[in-house]
């Protein structure tokens, strides 16, 4: 399989809302996409996207070793979000050449998707449960660990980020009722204290899984012996190394994988051999999602089939006012459905790009 061109193009896509988490707050989503074409002309594509919050790349490193690769082909030193975009867009065309899609799926199956709540007021995100549980989601992503209005100083009181924590997974609880199942994520933002405290308090909600309240995967081992709710890891697990580490210490049950935090769907699928696992999304745009999608319905092969009650964390398209893609994935009722064309599905709309082209 010859290219005969690659294209890499940096875009970004608006929020509807800021999106605030314990790491910071963002009203748009930098990102970059990689176009590659064969001698026959078929296109494969791929999506790279900064982890810039989470300490990793930024836009421009990531531009130029995508450049870098399409001139001498090397992935070696590729740095994670760019070996995913590689290895997608590579994925891609050899599933578009060959008429399927990257997985082993069905293209007429969905995967199942959680609400993602970004943190607030507790009044305010639980209204935005409401809504989104109108929309047919049944699993609540509560971003914890934020600093928000109603945590700093006011009337000179201050409640402290725990506590609000509490009181934004009881106010969805009580607005939504016993049979949703909530998550909660929080970043790292909570010292081991703070994280057996709060989780302490959480334990009457009912709370699904925790992902990454602490910072490394001993603290999270600690924490784990101290609480029922179950641990998910995010930033302690980049890696197959790190995810047999996690296995070796019992930090966590579960663990969420985004594809340009690990390098793309093959060491995804590699993790969720030792972990049980769901996706998520770093905030990706049409064609990571999609890839994500695709993975998700793969985790059927791996060794921990029994956990596939767990939603996955790809309906972030609700939180953009824009796209690139003519085609993509669709969500209803809270299922994420795969574009019926074959690869990954995905087509882009050429006026768009260049309207969200950085």
């Amino acid at each position: 399989m010859r290219l005969s061109s690659v294209e890499v193009i940096p875009y970004a896509l608006p929020f509807r809302e800021p999106y605030v988490t314990a790491r910071g707050s963002l009203t748009e989503r930098e990102m970059v996409l990689l176009r590659v074409r064969d001698e026959d002309g078929v296109v494969g594509l791929g999506e790279a996207v900064p982890l810039a919050l989470r300490g990793g790349v930024g836009l421009a490193e990531v531009v130029r070793e995508l450049e870098t690769w399409a001139e001498h082909r090397e992935v070696d030193r590729l740095s994670a979000p760019a070996r995913c975009a590689v290895e997608t867009a590579l994925m891609d065309l050899r599933g578009r050449r060959a008429g399927n899609g990257l997985g082993k799926g069905a293209r007429d199956e969905a995967v199942e998707c959680n609400a993602t709540l970004v943190a607030g007021p507790p009044e305010a995100v639980a209204a935005e449960a409401e809504a989104w549980a109108q929309a047919g989601f049944t699993t609540f992503k509560l971003k914890l660990g934020a600093e928000t209005v109603s945590t700093r100083d006011i009337g000179g009181l201050r409640r402290s980020r725990g506590s609000e924590d509490v009181e934004m997974v009881r106010a969805v609880r009580r607005s939504l009722g016993p049979e949703v199942r909530i998550r909660v994520d929080v970043n790292e933002a909570w010292d081991l204290e703070t994280a057996k405290a709060t989780l302490a308090a959480l334990e009457p909600f009912d709370v699904e899984l925790a992902e990454q309240p602490v910072t490394g995967l001993e603290a999270m081992a600690e924490l784990a012996t101290s609480t029922s709710i179950p641990l998910a890891a995010d930033e302690s697990v980049t890696n197959l190394d790190e995810a047999e580490e996690a296995a070796a210490l019992g930090a966590c049950a579960y663990t969420g994988i985004k594809l340009s935090k690990v390098g793309g769907p093959e060491e995804a699928l590699r993790i969720a051999d030792v972990l049980p696992a769901y996706l998520t999304s770093a905030l990706d745009g049409p064609v990571g999602i999609a890839a994500a999608a695709q993975v998700a319905l793969s985790l059927a092969e791996t060794t921990h089939p029994e956990r596939l009650h767990l939603a996955h964390g790809l309906a972030t398209q609700r939180l953009f006012a824009a796209t690139i893609a003519s085609v993509e994935c669709e969500l209803r009722d809270g299922m994420l459905h795969l574009p019926p064309g074959p690869g990954l599905g995905v087509e882009i709309d050429e006026d768009s790009l260049q309207a969200h082209r950085l």
